[in-house]
């Protein structure tokens, strides 16, 4: 009786350790700050790395050289948002760089300008080629009174594409945290995307490093923006 309690409750734990592997891994949007059943969760594409110049690349002079452009292609496991099948994305963002020596030292991939995402927004995913490299990814966001954050994606150590995701953390009391609505202050989206941040492990910054971004979506709930009233007024002047 007791080793068949012990196999049991050895196989519980699996199941839990499993399950929050997966919740981790891949974030539910659906309880990510559901305080109600009033939901309208949609996959939006926030840009798909099709025009040249509408992201730049930058690293300390002191470290080395970066450069990035648009390349021909796609990720094979990618699906489309649904509603934009027949959009046009055959680009992808490539990023080189060149250090001139090991060390600790970031780069970063930016927006030309913030990119906003209406309604709530609760996890946020990009498609990286990381080439195996053990540096470190982050987001960079923006919230509704502009105030900068960065949110942890992961490790780049893998091969091959692998899609990125990361939950945005609901604010506890409306007034820390990211902020995305506020009823004081009109109506606009609530968080902009900035771009990332790539920390660099020290003993892998050598020579050459290339990484390629692609599809930048996020999950957004959209009820208040869907439910409101065609002849109400909106609080933007």
């Amino acid at each position: 009786m007791k080793k068949l309690l012990t196999a049991v409750l050895a196989l519980a734990a699996t199941g839990l350790v499993f399950a929050q592997t997966s919740s981790l891994s891949e974030p539910d949007p659906t309880v990510i700050g559901a305080d109600s059943a009033k939901q309208a969760l949609r996959e939006v594409s926030v840009d798909k790395f099709e025009i040249e110049g509408s992201w730049n690349a930058s690293i300390s002079p002191d470290f080395g050289v970066i450069t990035c452009r648009l390349f021909d292609g796609s990720p094979a496991m990618k699906e489309p948002v649904k509603g934009e099948e027949d959009a046009e994305d055959t680009k992808v963002l490539g990023v080189k760089v060149e250090f001139f020596r090991r060390g600790v030292n970031s780069f970063y991939i930016r927006s030309a300008r913030p990119i906003p995402i209406e309604g709530v927004t609760k996890t946020v995913s990009v498609w990286v080629a990381g080439r195996n490299m053990d540096h470190t990814m982050y987001l960079l966001v923006q919230d509704y009174f502009g105030n900068n954050f960065e949110l942890y994606l992961g490790s780049l150590g893998f091969s091959g594409w692998k899609k990125l995701t990361v939950a945005v953390p609901p604010t506890p009391d409306g007034e820390h945290g990211i902020i995305q609505q506020s009823a004081y202050n009109g109506v606009k989206p609530g968080l902009r995307i900035l771009g990332f941040r790539i920390d660099c492990n020290p003993m892998l910054a050598r020579g050459q490093y290339y990484v390629y971004f692609d599809a930048l979506n996020a999950v957004t709930d959209l009820y208040d923006v869907e439910n409101r009233d065609e002849d109400d007024i909106m609080d933007d002047w």
